[in-house]
């Protein structure tokens, strides 16, 4: 009998890409903090997770090769999931990065993926148990 990991590791996978995503659009608000015109971007977590699970088609974009030895990419959000982030002070250049706000999103996003990565790792630890016959 195969062993499925998506129905042994549930929805921790998904929530794991996600939550990278994530990162790495409150990092690039970070290193943006300071750029003029730059507008915070961010996804809205629930929404996200909740059409991934459901199977839902989304808009994503194709990253094209323009050498045989690129390697293919993926999309791990897609541009519905993408939105702007509304500023509670704006500021004069234009910028709607608030390095506070980020911050505390990007630690926020960090505790939720390394709960949901203990999650995971202990399904991982039960399915090899389970192996083993212990």
């Amino acid at each position: 009998m195969a062993i499925s990991f998506q129905q042994a590791t549930g929805f921790f996978e998904t929530t794991l890409a996600l939550k990278a995503g994530r990162a790495e659009l409150l990092a690039n608000n970070l290193a943006n903090a300071d750029t003029p015109n730059f507008k915070a971007r961010d996804i809205d977590f629930k929404a996200a997770l909740s059409r991934e699970l459901g199977g839902q088609h989304r808009a994503t974009f194709t990253l094209d090769n323009t050498q045989a030895r690129h390697i293919d990419g993926q999309a791990v959000m897609s541009l519905d999931d993408i939105l702007y982030r509304t500023p509670l002070q704006p500021s004069v250049d234009g910028n709607t990065v608030e390095e506070q706000i980020e911050h505390s999103a990007y630690m926020k996003n960090a505790l939720g993926f390394q709960a949901s990565f203990t999650l995971l790792n202990g399904k991982f630890k039960g399915l090899m148990t389970a192996i083993r016959g212990e």
